[in-house]
């Protein structure tokens, strides 16, 4: 198998790193998101200096881990030639031609995969399993929050040139920080509405937004009850924080993604009581996404975070940014997916 990572930013090289060490049988080359910028033309066709060297380099898998603006346009060069798909989150910067590139996917039987690796941890998924099977009773309400103090996130450069801190290259806390939104929708369902006041309110210098605060209306389930999350983001705040709260009729439940524990707060009890404290941490769920892509590959079925569940993300961020700017509280329009029964 034939693994080519495009872009070699700090995300680049942890897969570069992970694919080489994972499957060491295999041909992984990798080139910088600057340079391939350079070999390819404004029609998104590669030109003959990519051709001239890669030219016995037919790859089977695409890891594209530039910034998101460049995502699409990237993968759809690489789909019409029958690579299998890796784009790191988020998947775009805007829903633009995200549902053709989904499209062509399956009119190729080529994968889509998202790098949403938030899903690989043990205690998130515990987290979620306990939710569902009904611990606490019915979810009567959510509350969310991630933050972490940008200069000391991004300590190896100059945090102001960086993707998070720049509108151009995809940055912003909503884009940035998507993975809360993305767990959420796994957890809860669809989302039919949200109410958003994005701010910068810090002096980093950035041209992004710093912090975020967002509703969220999820479909509505349980004889027509609707479910309502509180999400808080930020990169201003000095203790660094990643957590959510569901309070149900029975109790309360609790993930700190941080220290990597669920907790439970029982309907009469009077203390939290921990039901799970043996998480795999971050760097292992970067090599949990391989093996499940690779494994997706093989067994020719969807991956566990599809490009349709990217473009969700994606679509409920863009209804924050018209909520933020309007002051209203905004739908959030699903695109529909002609599946290959239907073309």
């Amino acid at each position: 198998m034939k693994i080519l990572i495009v872009g070699l930013g700090s995300i680049g090289l942890k897969h570069l790193a992970i694919s080489r060490s994972l499957f060491p049988g295999n041909y992984v080359k990798s080139i910088g998101a600057r340079v391939f910028d350079k070999w390819v033309k404004q029609e998104n066709k590669i030109n003959s200096e990519f051709d001239k060297e890669f030219s016995d380099f037919a790859p089977d898998i695409v890891a594209i881990c530039s910034p998101s603006p460049s995502h699409i346009s990237i993968a759809q060069i690489f789909v019409e030639g029958g690579a299998n798909l890796f784009i790191e989150k988020p998947i775009s910067s805007d829903t633009l031609n995200i549902v053709e590139l989904i499209e062509r996917c399956i009119s190729n039987h080529r994968l889509l995969m998202v790098g949403y690796n938030l899903r690989y941890l043990n205690s998130l998924q515990e987290f979620r399993r306990r939710i569902n099977e009904g611990l606490i009773g019915r979810p009567l309400s959510v509350r969310c929050e991630v933050g972490q103090y940008l200069p000391n996130w991004r300590q190896v450069e100059d945090y102001r040139g960086s993707v998070t801190a720049r509108r151009d290259l995809g940055g912003g806390v909503l884009l940035e920080l998507s993975h809360e939104i993305d767990y959420l929708r796994w957890i809860f369902g669809e989302v039919d509405w949200v109410r958003a006041t994005l701010l910068r309110q810090s002096e980093l210098g950035i041209d992004v937004e710093d912090t975020a605060h967002l509703t969220i209306g999820f479909e509505k389930r349980n004889a027509g009850r609707q479910l309502i999350a509180n999400l808080n983001m930020d990169f201003i705040r000095h203790d660094t924080t990643r957590s959510c709260t569901v309070i149900g009729d029975m109790g309360s439940i609790r993930w700190d993604g941080i220290l990597g524990e669920v907790s439970i707060f029982q309907a009469g009890r009077k203390n939290w009581e921990t039901l799970f404290a043996n998480d795999n941490g971050i760097e292992e769920t970067y090599a949990l996404e391989w093996q499940e892509l690779i494994s997706a590959i093989d067994e020719k079925r969807s991956p566990a975070v599809t490009g349709e569940d990217g473009l969700r993300v994606v679509e409920i961020i863009e209804a924050a940014y018209l909520s933020s700017a309007s002051g209203n509280q905004t739908a959030v329009i699903r695109s529909p997916i002609k599946s290959e029964a239907s073309r």
